[in-house]
């Protein structure tokens, strides 16, 4: 079986690969196992500086691996540039603060002595997808190795260039070979990679559909999963917002990655009485964006990753317009061969509607109003997904309330636009997964939380 990128910005072969043969996929876990039997014994101090080491790679490369994001999945050229510093900045924490998230807690008992160690498992299958092809990655991996874990990685199979330049940037970092590998398979291997009896752990970041299969055939087997899906999740533009600022702050947060995001804001739900108002800011703002080629400074929207994501985001517009929806901007497909889909308004969406009810994954905008504050927040909670939300207020402890106590979702932003930090946890409820990434949280998810009781 042979894997070919694409370039989405004008349909063309970038290159093709060898895919690997279960036999050979096979052989790289058991390398991996093998080399984790080392690696666990490690010293923090080791850990940290092959893990500054990397982060070091990553700035040194970051031209090479921004362009490579840019041919295979369409990302512009700056935000691929933010993105490995990015992952060069969760190396550093995670070099910097893993020891003192994993140091064993005592616990006062009846015994002599009591306390909680945390302990590597072994190798852990990361399933990751394409939008973020780096970041995704290495927001797994630096714990992962901090943590004395080992992986492997199934990326998604429009970017095998990202996969295979991963695996060479551990390398080159100088950790012991094979602690990280690259399986170039697809997905119908992944079954058969989940009962690998080496492979201790999964996580994955994708879709909701792809999360209940991975969650179904790892329960099958015990194994623990990490689930980072969909989000359709509400920003929610109080009465009394700065708009022109909330308008700006939501553009932006709708257009990261042109659109393809999980935690890029999807649902607006405005108070009536601004929602004239408001929308005229934000028509402005997302009008003025650049579309193009994403090799070419200064654009600021890409082409979708695939013609074929592209196609179904434009179908769930035009279902989303017979059902009721008004279309102020955008909406219809360039001329040529390509994957773009320009920004895009969609106004009186309703509950019903697919922009209301499932993720649209592109750079389209739902705009929905409520009477009230209270409207506003059922509204926002009526969805499957509960990834990230924000609410707009000049009354912080309004905002700040609403935020932590009436939001349903894993992360909730006052005045700001949703992202993920190495320094927070991160993740989602309901259909957008459960578990946590980055931070204290997530490196805790992967290790053997273990009780030793001396008498």
């Amino acid at each position: 079986m042979e894997i070919t990128s694409i370039n989405p910005a004008n349909n063309q072969p970038i290159k093709t690969y060898q895919a690997d043969s279960a036999e050979v996929a096979e052989e790289k876990i058991r390398k991996t196992h093998e080399a984790w039997l080392n690696w666990k014994h490690t010293s923090f101090a080791e850990r940290s500086t092959l893990l500054k080491k990397m982060a070091a790679v990553l700035r040194k490369r970051a031209d090479e691996l921004a362009r490579l994001m840019a041919l295979e999945m369409g990302k512009p050229l700056q935000q691929g540039a933010s993105e490995v510093e990015k992952c060069a900045a969760v190396c550093e924490y995670y070099a910097n603060h893993a020891e003192a998230h994993l140091q064993d807690q005592v616990i006062e008992t009846d015994a002599s002595r009591s306390f909680v160690t945390f302990q590597p498992i072994g190798v852990v299958l990361a399933i990751m997808p394409w939008n973020f092809p780096f970041w995704q990655l290495f927001r797994f991996l630096a714990p992962a190795l901090a943590a004395g874990n080992c992986g492997v990685l199934k990326h998604a199979s429009n970017v095998p260039g990202c996969a295979l330049a991963a695996e060479e940037i551990v390398r080159e970092a100088g950790f012991p070979a094979d602690v990280f590998q690259t399986l170039l398979v697809g997905s119908d291997l992944i079954p058969k990679i989940i009962e690998n009896k080496l492979i201790k752990a999964v996580t994955l970041t994708g879709s909701t559909q792809a999360g209940q299969k991975v969650a179904q055939q790892a329960g099958a087997v015990l194994k623990k999963t990490v689930l980072e899906l969909g989000g359709s999740d509400a920003y929610v533009v109080l009465e009394d917002a700065d708009l022109e600022l909330a308008a700006e702050t939501c553009v932006n947060s709708r257009l990261i990655n042109s659109g393809q995001s999980c935690i890029a804001a999807k649902r607006f739900i405005v108070i009536e009485s601004v929602a004239g108002q408001f929308t005229e800011f934000f028509k402005a703002k997302m009008a003025a964006k650049k579309m193009g080629d994403p090799l070419e400074q200064g654009v600021e929207v890409g082409p979708q990753a695939r013609k074929d994501l592209r196609d179904d985001l434009h179908q769930q517009v035009l279902k989303t317009i017979e059902k009721g929806a008004k279309c102020i901007l955008g909406g219809e497909i360039p001329a040529g061969d390509h994957a773009f889909y320009p920004p895009t308004i969609l106004t009186d969406v309703k509950p019903g509607m697919p922009a209301f009810d499932e993720e649209l994954f592109g750079p389209v905008a739902a705009i929905i109003v409520a009477k009230d504050e209270a409207e506003a927040i059922q509204l926002a909670n009526q969805s499957v997904f509960g990834l990230g939300s924000a609410v707009f207020t000049k009354d912080i402890a309004r905002g700040e309330a609403i935020a932590a106590q009436q939001l349903e979702a894993g992360s909730v932003f006052v005045n700001a636009l949703v992202k993920s930090d190495p320094r927070l946890p991160f993740g989602g409820i309901k259909e957008s997964g459960y578990g946590r990434e980055l931070g204290m949280f997530g490196i805790h998810e992967f290790v053997n939380i273990k009780t030793v009781f001396i008498k």
